[in-house]
């Protein structure tokens, strides 16, 4: 696993080995990021369930302001702190032990881009998307990374599911507020 572009082009990230971690794969983490490209230079980003710190660190690299990496497995947020040391991102970071709902329960500021990538089939994408909606900025964007199989709801707070684009048996879903149009 790679950072595909920007500043930390090609580093190499670490992964936690086991059945336990599910590592976007290269083709998905491109399309993300197309979907978005011209909307992370700048932005705050939450990389919620971050697993590696792949997605955020992948913003951070193509010009995001800040990224918030938050997880409830020790060693996760052991692997998120060294690729993001690795990567020169460790100013721009903030790394945190916890997990969902007591992270999103707190006050710490609104995001701009929000990737959601919990284990597959546990309903914690469907518990964890309203209470994301709460803390995103206006012109806000959710991603959720799901298997096909998965049901993502169609509204999530002032969120709405926007388009959902299919990468094999994964689906990437797209959420912006209701009352923003889009471009």
């Amino acid at each position: 696993m790679r950072v595909i572009t920007g500043s930390a082009r090609g580093k190499r990230l670490t992964v936690l080995e086991g059945e336990s971690v599910r590592p976007t794969t290269d083709r998905v983490k491109e399309a993300l990021f197309n979907i978005i490209q011209f909307q992370i230079e700048g932005r705050r980003i939450l990389d919620l369930f971050a697993g590696s710190g792949q997605l955020g660190i992948e913003a951070l690299s193509r010009g995001a302001e800040e990224a918030v990496f938050v997880d409830v497995s020790k060693d996760s947020i052991a692997v998120v702190t060294k690729n993001v040391t690795d990567c020169g991102f460790l100013k721009q970071s903030k790394i945190v032990q916890s997990d969902y709902v007591s992270y999103l329960s707190r006050r710490d500021g609104n995001f701009d881009i929000a990737f959601l990538d919990p284990p597959y089939r546990t309903g914690l994408l469907q518990k964890a998307l309203p209470m994301t909606a709460q803390r995103m900025n206006d012109g806000g964007t959710i991603i959720c990374e799901h298997p096909m199989d998965e049901e993502v709801p169609q509204t999530a707070g002032n969120f709405e599911k926007r388009r959902s684009y299919r990468y094999g048996k994964i689906y990437l879903t797209v959420y912006s507020r209701k009352d923003v149009t889009e471009e």
